[in-house]
């Protein structure tokens, strides 16, 4: 199993880097258009949960095998957190389960502070 990790400020700019590098990993382990399409939607809405939590950068580890594991961490905090927008979050949260199932939140003091899954 290999892993790959990259830091990054959570803006536009490096969202886009994000996806097409997420999307040369999903390649990798053998993902088909839409499966890949699914992962790179759960890698982007992760990081913006992150930043509607008040984190101005964020660390993503992918670890690549069988299948495809990230974990997506909040790291440098200083943004606005979005506390009063309940609707969106609660749809990036339905969201990341309904295309990848398996979705683990850690929180602390009521935030969302790591988001892991697997493909």
């Amino acid at each position: 199993m290999e892993k790959f990790s990259v830091q990054l400020p959570l803006t536009g700019e490096y969202l886009t880097t994000v996806r097409l590098t997420t999307g040369g990993l999903c390649a990798l382990v053998g993902f088909d258009v839409d499966a890949a399409e699914d992962y790179k939607v759960c890698v982007t809405e992760s990081l913006l949960i992150l930043k509607r939590n008040g984190f101005i950068s964020a660390a993503i580890e992918f670890t690549v095998g069988e299948a495809l594991g990230c974990k997506v961490v909040g790291k440098e905090e200083g943004g606005e957190r979005e506390s009063d927008n309940e609707i969106e979050a609660a749809l990036s949260v339905s969201l990341l389960s309904a295309l990848v199932g398996n979705v683990e939140f850690t929180k602390e003091e009521d935030r969302v502070v790591a988001i892991a899954f697997e493909g």
